[in-house]
């Protein structure tokens, strides 16, 4: 699929039909041996064009994919099922293309990828030359939908990050001649990116062309400041400075010692070793000597300042500053152990506009450098980054020659530990992927001071190392309010508030999506606040709308970094719970959302807290951010998602009805209800003082839950769920809540046909009307009920109708227990 989409079969080219054919393969081979849901499936393939019979074109394309891939090239059948060969399986929900993803070059090339950035440097540049040796052009050649677009745009970010670590590889090898005409080829396609526009200074400025480097920096440099009205990084600007002074380390490559006889200082191994200047004596050769075998060389003096630049519109987040300078107090003043915080949230909560503010904040507590990686725990583009990579990243900036350290993992991590001990340094660990990665990191002595980010807790990291942690949440309304107008200047926000107020509304306080709306708005100072709400009240459009046109500034984006890391079962209970009714769910609830026990719902509930994608608010309620939610419910397929919603309601159905019986066990005769379904396990209420704690709890959803069952057309549960909350909404006097759910529950009963459950809606209506205050209403429903009970044939309702509509709350008073009432089902 790296180039025009082709299958093969013993070196023989498969036809595999026309271009729909071919893309509805490539969209299930992206997902290779997992199932991709057929509302996807059709996302993916048709876009917004998807046909309205869209299941029996599938159905065609499919089958005849199964064929093609079933026969050989010369007819006969190859018996794939059989042989282990790639097909086609029908599966809960959708389908998924089973195959060994060797013979798939898109998974082929992240193997390579992630293998290379594991390996020793001569391994590497094999490896990452076999993974673009698979390109052949543009990804899904001759494809344009959108979701192929943005896989081909990622895709294509991963081929250029690819080949820029080969450079880095290939320029430490001092292969900088070789790379020059391809270095400059990539410059020209990509004028802007700062770190390929290194490798083609470094090489050549190493190829004795000074003058050309130097021109190459200004030509970045005008072009940042014409195109995006900044300046080059600080990584660019120090090696322009170094050009300029005609610096020899940086023009000696492939040799491990420095080549002009300045000083060096020689560590051997792990050894330790004070401050750089400490042991300048100790090197013991002279200039451009190469030293013993694990001896690395070390430029004198070198102060590391990785950090990179802050966020411009940073805001709000006074009391996670407070927290981070007493958590990090120690860090930089020396004695005792080193002083670790993790800051942790979802994506787009701001994890590291947070570090890297603080960090700048506090730059002179570190007066000996501050050190910086991006782990890409969580990244689109690749592999978390191996330990023993991001090592030589701080090795290189605390003036190690790279050439001459150790390749052994062990004296690496002996090496970089030996440079920082006792120095007051700061060093951010930024977007971890686990505890063990960080762990790797971490300074052997005190006096430093660890920042790390990561969206999982790690709270192993408490446990081993005592590392205080930091739970992001999302922006207050203030604080949201603040960063809109940071963006947009206040003039604009304060023109149209309420404009203003329902974008942030739909931002559901997330800073990137606030940061995405504001930009979009900010690029048409001409159109009103009004036109980027309105846009945003689409919840099924939503998502695209806070889309900048980057991975970075993408909420879907951020939310898919996250679900690729779930296991199979988290991942289902994600999508399950992105459409179950109300704001949040209960332990018990979630369950039977999703046909498990309770130790497995709490397994798979507790994984998905621990990358932020739902949140544990109180002991066994969860709740899950508004646009999460919209993510997880892009997943959501019509069989699968109605079972599962069909059994929360039974849940709370036979839940509430056993609660109403323990509020008033006399008051009236109960519903006979269906059993529940299978996967359904109702909360046990034991007294009436548990009754009422639940209810209590899940009034909330249990309303939801009623008003989902109106929408989803089950009208016997929409009216069995007004039979038994009624007598909790009495009870908690809460008649208006009772007025809306009897009125769903009226209109169910009327198409339902049911006369005597007409009559009891009536009767109820009318109670819940007086309770109001709305005593015309009240005789209005009390006078229905009457003709709707004598058409029932049931007893007559006259003396209790009577009750209804002459009694009047007090606030203190209860109306009279319902004479003989029908049992209604």
């Amino acid at each position: 699929m790296l180039g025009e989409i082709q299958a093969h079969r013993g070196g023989v080219t498969v036809h595999l039909g026309p271009t729909r054919q071919r893309t509805v393969l490539a969209a299930l081979l992206m997902d290779v041996n997992r199932v991709v849901p057929m509302e996807g499936l059709a996302d993916r393939v048709w876009g917004a064009d998807v046909p309205q019979r869209v299941g029996p074109a599938l159905y065609s394309y499919l089958s005849r994919l199964r064929q093609v891939l079933d026969t050989a090239p010369d007819g006969a059948s190859t018996g794939a099922a059989a042989a282990g060969q790639p097909s086609i399986a029908r599966r809960p929900g959708g389908y998924a293309l089973l195959a060994d993803p060797g013979v798939v070059d898109v998974h082929v090339f992240h193997d390579l990828v992630a293998r290379a950035r594991a390996a020793d440097d001569d391994r590497a540049v094999a490896l990452f030359d076999r993974a673009l040796g698979l390109w052949r052009g543009e990804p899904f050649a001759g494809v344009d939908r959108p979701w192929f677009n943005s896989a081909r745009g990622l895709l294509s970010e991963m081929r250029h990050a690819c080949r820029l670590d080969r450079n880095d590889l290939e320029l430490r090898r001092g292969r900088h001649a070789v790379l020059l005409a391809e270095l400059a080829n990539c410059h020209e396609a990509h004028p802007l990116d700062e770190r390929l526009a290194a490798q083609f200074m470094l090489a050549l400025y190493r190829s004795g062309r000074t003058a050309d480097a130097l021109r190459c920096f200004e030509r970045v440099r005008c072009a940042l400041a014409e195109e995006l009205g900044s300046d080059p990084g600080p990584e660019l600007r120090q090696l322009h400075r170094r050009v300029l002074a005609g610096d020899p380390v940086v023009g000696v490559s492939g040799l491990p010692g420095t080549a002009d006889g300045t000083a060096a200082v020689c560590l051997m191994g792990a050894a330790a070793v004070g401050a750089a200047g400490s042991a300048t004596g100790a090197a013991g050769g002279t200039a451009g000597a190469v030293p013993p075998a694990g001896v690395a060389m070390l430029r004198e003096g070198t102060v590391p300042r990785q950090l990179p630049a802050t966020a411009r519109w940073f805001t709000g987040r006074r009391r996670e500053l407070a927290v981070l300078d007493q958590a990090l107090e120690q860090g930089g003043r020396g004695g005792g152990a080193v002083a670790v915080c993790v800051v942790s949230g979802g994506g787009g909560i701001g994890k590291t506009s947070l570090a890297l503010h603080w960090a700048h904040r506090n730059t002179d507590r570190f007066p000996q450098g501050q050190l910086y990686v991006d782990l890409r725990g969580f990244d689109l583009l690749g592999e978390p980054l191996a330990p023993a990579t991001a090592i030589r990243g701080f090795l290189d900036g605390l003036g190690v020659d790279l050439g001459s350290a150790p390749m052994d993992p062990q004296a690496l991590t002996g090496l970089y530990r030996s440079l920082v001990a006792d120095r007051r340094m700061l060093i951010v660990l930024d977007n971890a992927a686990d505890a063990e990665q960080v762990a790797a990191l971490l300074p052997g002595g005190a006096g430093s001071a660890v920042l790390v980010t990561s969206r999982r807790w790690l709270t192993g990291l408490a446990v081993t190392h005592g590392a205080h942690l930091l739970p992001l949440d999302v922006f207050s309304a203030s604080e949201s309010r603040d960063l809109l107008g940071r963006h947009l200047g206040e003039d604009r926000v304060c023109a149209d508030p309420e404009a203003a107020t329902a974008m942030l509304e739909h931002c559901a306080g997330l800073p990137l999506a606030i940061s995405v709306a504001a930009a979009r708005a900010r690029a048409r100072t001409g159109f009103p606040l009004a036109a980027f709400a309105e846009e945003l009240q689409d919840e099924s459009a939503r998502l695209d709308a806070l889309d900048a046109g980057s991975p970075s500034a993408d909420v879907r984006a951020a939310c898919l970094l996250s679900y690729r890391s779930l296991t199979p079962g988290a991942a289902e209970a994600f999508r399950f719970l992105g459409v179950a009714p109300g704001p949040e769910i209960g332990l018990a609830a979630a369950a039977s959302l999703l046909g498990r026990s309770p130790a497995a719902t709490r397994a798979a509930l507790r994984e998905l807290e621990a990358v932020h994608l739902l949140e544990q608010h109180a002991p066994g309620r969860y709740r899950m951010n508004d646009l999460i939610r919209l993510y997880a419910a892009e997943y959501r397929t019509a069989q699968s998602c109605e079972r599962a919603l069909r059994r929360v309601l039974d849940f709370y159905l036979h839940t509430a009805a056993a609660g109403d019986h323990a509020l008033g066990p006399d008051r009236f005769q109960h519903p006979e209800l269906e059993p529940p379904l299978d996967g359904v396990t109702p909360q046990p209420l034991a007294d009436r003082r548990a009754a009422r704690s639940w209810f209590r709890a899940e009034r909330t959803c249990l309303l939801a839950a009623q008003r989902l069952a109106d929408r989803q057309g089950w009208d016997t549960l929409v009216w069995q769920l007004a039979r038994v909350l009624d007598g909790f909404l009495k009870w908690q006097e809460q008649p208006h809540d009772q007025v809306a759910v009897w009125h769903r529950g009226l209109a169910a009963a009327e198409r339902l046909g049911a006369v005597a459950a007409r009559a009891w809606a009536h009767h109820c209506l009318a109670d819940a009307c007086t309770r109001t205050g709305d005593r015309t209403s009240a005789r209005h429903h009390a006078r229905l009920a009457r003709i709707a009970a004598a058409d029932s044939g049931g007893p007559a309702w006259d003396e209790r109708i009577h009750d209804v509509i002459t009694w009047s709350p007090t606030g203190r008073g209860r109306p009279a227990p319902p004479r003989s009432l029908p049992c209604l089902a």
